[in-house]
């Protein structure tokens, strides 16, 4: 069996997603492997899935027909699906990247990128980046996220594959960085 990509586009993918998702939840997980293993913070739902989707694709990595990895993208104008967001919306629209701020950019937002443990180490978040940079249209030119600062692996694996941080900032409960991929 390989890995196939595609886009989320049935209940059985979303739902999917969700199990994944919730497999690698911050509250979920203890301080230990949370710093072993990385974690997401986001917790979307079956309705804020299907939205996305149908505004961006949602590149999923399957293994013998089971979602193995995601990367929830999402458009700047997204800012209110999910209100733990804001925040971070609203610090793209101060961070300079390049002698420009990002709202002068077309953008994707790397909503939520995730690996099941047994198959991390292989380059997966890689390639789903770039899947769903294939996917999108060409006018989009960076892909910005953001990354909690204790979540150092899903830094590292970022900075590994080209992205970089633009700035940094607290969002009243811990340090975050906002990293970006020029396409």
């Amino acid at each position: 069996m390989e890995i196939v990509f595609e886009t989320a586009v049935t209940e059985r993918h979303f739902e999917q997603i969700l199990d994944l998702q919730k497999q690698n939840l911050y509250t979920y997980l203890s301080v230990e492997q949370q710093a072993q293993q990385g974690f997401v913070f986001a917790e979307h739902s079956l309705d804020r899935l299907k939205t996305m989707a149908a505004e961006i694709p949602q590149v999923i990595a399957l293994y013998d027909g089971k979602v193995v990895g995601y990367n929830l993208a999402m458009t700047s104008g997204m800012k209110n699906i999910l209100t733990s967001l804001v925040p971070m919306f609203e610090e793209f629209e101060k961070t300079v990247f390049k002698g420009k701020l990002l709202g002068e950019y077309e953008y994707m937002v790397g909503g939520q990128v995730c690996v099941a443990a047994a198959f991390r180490g292989q380059g997966l978040l890689s390639k789903l980046y770039n899947e769903t940079r294939k996917r999108i249209p060409e006018s989009y030119q960076l892909c910005v996220t953001e990354i909690s600062e204790r979540n150092q692996n899903s830094l590292k694996t970022h900075q590994k594959m080209g992205f970089q941080i633009a700035g940094t900032y607290h969002d009243g409960q811990e340090p975050w960085n906002v990293v970006v991929w020029e396409f």
